[in-house]
């Protein structure tokens, strides 16, 4: 495509630098960025970027890669291999590029793998001006303007922080903190235990710090199975995380316990210490300044949009990864990517959430898919579940794991709706269950397939 220069638009301030249209402007480089830049280069189509942060997002610096990495190490260490904290650390740092000294990692490789295959990236915010025209804040100063034929709103997530009295205080961690630290807390309480909670309390727990979990939901992973939320508490109480719930953080009294660790009073109960607190009680969506308003797009009381069949949020406006929904997952927000393209360049296709994986990395792991028993009926099916211990199978009692399987049934087509999984290797049994569930695959050719023994 010949590059043609865009008109300087009425209003914008004199020494604005116009630049040349693009077919697609995406606004963030994190899962859902990378992946919609990627195949709309491959497909021949000109691509601008703007990331103010990391080219790569959370997952491969703050989240989903140095996490697993963490888990790794500590379960070797747990089991009396030899990898001490100081090791786990730098190999921590291996696994998401960051050099021994350096505060933040090196993102120089992703950022090759956009500029080598002909996009341009930007350092910056950006700001939407209009149908198709978005306003950069460059990092270094200035600003311009660029016009593009689609825009891609891949913005990601970053997390949601309660308002509680001497909480900012305290310099409470992230998962940023949580994943990058280089020295182990004293101890650590964890607000939330949702996926991010549980994995990072693990990790600190089974490399000797006193760690505590504290939810207000009756259960962790409020939102999973309830055999896996107990079979992740068995294993975490186990590695010595002690667990409240049903009880939410009401004051933190900063360094006022012993040895200077913070008090954290609660709704019930005693109050809990932690050198550390860690903050995971959900994420937070960075929608309000973009300026959606001049594409005619308001936000909803909770600060959300919603976008159509095709992630469309008004026209030649694609929303994809977190923002986009239903669920917050790196895997999901890198089909959206590339799905938000394939539709843009034409393609009459759309996307199908109906068999979305799940998966927590602790020790047992869990894996699930599909609706839960309550959810299935609630949308009309004539469900019903069965479940099967893991450890009678000739797996569980090979290598003395427990655990579960349970699915879900829709006894009038007799398919799966959902299954889940908690033990070993569940986050990888489970994906026959997706392409199960994905495909309405029927029981007896499910019951008629050959697995090898004794998986």
């Amino acid at each position: 495509m010949e590059a043609t220069a865009a008109p300087e638009p009425a209003g914008m301030k004199r020494g604005v630098e116009p630049v040349a249209d693009v077919d697609f402007l995406v606004l963030g480089a994190g899962a859902a960025g990378e992946a919609a830049a990627g195949l709309a280069l491959a497909r021949g189509a000109s691509v601008a970027v703007i990331e103010d942060e990391l080219v790569g997002g959370a997952c491969a610096y703050w989240a989903c890669m140095p996490s697993k990495a963490l888990l790794h190490a500590a379960a070797v260490h747990h089991g009396g291999g030899d990898f001490p904290w100081q090791k786990a650390s730098e190999f921590r740092d291996y696994m998401i590029n960051r050099s021994a000294g350096d505060e933040l990692p090196d993102d120089s490789s992703r950022l090759a793998a956009i500029t080598d295959q002909g996009g341009r990236l930007i350092r910056g915010r950006a700001r939407l001006a209009g149908p198709g025209r978005v306003v950069v804040t460059e990092r270094g100063g200035g600003t311009r303007e660029l016009t593009a034929r689609h825009i891609l709103i891949a913005v990601g997530s970053h997390a949601r922080v309660p308002e509680i009295d001497g909480l900012r205080e305290g310099r409470y961690w992230t998962n940023r903190q949580g994943t990058s630290t280089r020295e182990l807390p004293r101890s650590l309480l964890v607000m939330g235990g949702g996926p991010t909670g549980v994995e990072m309390a693990q990790v600190f727990a089974r490399y000797g710090v006193p760690t505590t979990i504290v939810d207000s939901n009756p259960r962790l992973l409020s939102r999973d199975h309830p055999r896996n939320a107990q079979a992740v508490r068995e294993g975490l109480e186990r590695d010595g995380v002690t667990v409240r719930l049903g009880v939410r953080a009401t004051r933190v009294d900063p360094s006022a316990g012993d040895d200077g660790a913070h008090r954290v009073h609660l709704s019930d109960g005693p109050p809990v210490t932690g050198h550390e607190i860690l903050v995971a009680v959900g994420r937070a969506l960075p929608l309000d300044d973009l300026g959606l308003e001049t594409v005619g797009v308001e936000l909803d009381e909770r600060g959300v949009v919603h976008p159509d069949s095709s992630m469309r949020i008004a026209p030649d406006v694609f929303v994809v990864g977190d923002a986009s929904g239903p669920e917050l997952h790196t895997h999901l927000a890198h089909y959206q990517g590339e799905m938000a393209v394939r539709i843009a360049l034409g393609e009459e296709i759309g996307p199908d959430y109906k068999a979305i994986p799940r998966a927590v990395y602790t020790d047992p792991e869990t894996g699930s898919v599909g609706l839960l028993l309550e959810e299935a009926i609630e949308k009309g099916f004539d469900a019903f579940e069965e479940t099967e211990d893991l450890a009678a199978s000739a797996k569980g009692y090979l290598t003395q794991s427990g655990g579960h399987v349970t699915i879900v049934v829709d006894r009038r087509d007799q398919v799966l709706v959902g299954a889940f999984i908690a033990g070993r290797g569940a986050s990888e049994a489970i994906h026959e269950a997706v392409l199960a569930v994905k495909l309405g695959v029927p029981l007896h050719v499910l019951a008629d397939t050959i697995h090898a023994f004794p998986t």
